[in-house]
């Protein structure tokens, strides 16, 4: 590797660990400015560390460090290597911020003096730290490691798993609240798990829009030179008349798709046009042009 590639990669490593402690922060500020005021359990290994720490003489920084580091220890035992060194490190990272906050703020109680509101300034801003470390294909260990050992033995979907241990935690809060607190300790966990979808897929949402027109020329024209987009263009039969047509299909983001309706609805207000929600795109040009070649 020469020099100029080394420094790239080294540069860029530094960038990752940067944004991850970075969005670690989030997290911990999260915790322990909005979540432990709240006197609730949303889903998540610190919502547990703080019904635990109403049983034992710590911390409960102390407490995430024991639990993530148990957790840790299993899944490399029970699931190999399938936790990297980003996982690694944010789990280590999380308690610390905790500690840090206990020292400088010992005493702090809450920023709304409201156990709704501290709820969802903590879904929120929870969010927003767990989305940039899944954005980077990283985690803040705890409940996902919990949702990979049930994934693989209990074959459960991670999304379940992840839904079951966060339930479980919320539950949990029976032990040292009252029935409201177990409530919003429920509600949170359910709306949290919606807002984060929200935070990770919602902002990469694209649609697909398949378009039957007898002015297809212009709308592909207008695709590719308006909207500067690619397109795909099927023949396909009408099974009722067996009539030949042509179908345009085209991938686009919130903005390009309202001018291409709005363009398609003036030049064809008969266009037969149907659309998808499409969540994940991948493009390898390559491959794609391989295939072609054969």
């Amino acid at each position: 590797m020469s020099k100029k590639k080394k420094s790239q990669c080294t540069s860029e490593n530094v960038r990752e660990v940067l944004i991850m402690t970075g969005a670690v922060g989030i997290i911990a500020a999260a915790v322990y400015f909005f979540l432990i005021p709240s006197r609730t359990s949303v889903s998540s290994i610190s919502g547990l560390a703080i019904i635990i720490a109403h049983f034992v003489p710590l911390k409960i920084s102390s407490v995430t460090m024991i639990l993530n580091v148990t957790l840790l220890i299993i899944g490399f035992l029970t699931c190999g290597k399938e936790f990297g060194a980003k996982t690694v490190y944010t789990s280590i990272l999380l308690p610390l911020y905790l500690a840090v906050f206990e020292k400088v703020l010992p005493d702090f109680k809450s920023l709304t003096q409201s156990n709704e509101l501290d709820v969802v300034c903590y879904i929120l801003v929870v969010s927003i730290g767990l989305s940039i470390l899944f954005n980077m294909n990283a985690s803040s260990g705890g409940l996902d490691i919990v949702a990979k050992i049930m994934n693989k033995y209990l074959h459960m979907d991670l999304g379940k798993a992840m839904s079951v241990s966060g339930m479980c935690v919320a539950l949990s809060s029976a032990l040292i609240y009252d029935s409201k607190a177990v409530v919003l300790s429920f509600l949170g966990t359910y709306f949290n798990g919606i807002v984060l979808d929200h935070f990770i897929f919602g902002q990469n949402i694209k649609r697909r829009v398949c378009i039957i027109s007898k002015y297809q020329d212009q709308i592909k024209d207008y695709v590719l030179n308006d909207l500067r987009s690619g397109a795909t263009i099927y023949e396909a039969t009408g099974a009722y008349h067996m009539t030949n047509f042509t179908e345009i299909v085209v991938i686009v983001d919130k903005s390009e798709y309202q001018k291409l309706m709005n363009y398609v609805s003036h030049i064809d207000p008969d266009a037969f046009v149907t659309v998808y929600t499409v969540a994940d795109m991948r493009y390898k040009p390559k491959t794609l042009f391989n295939i072609e070649e054969r």
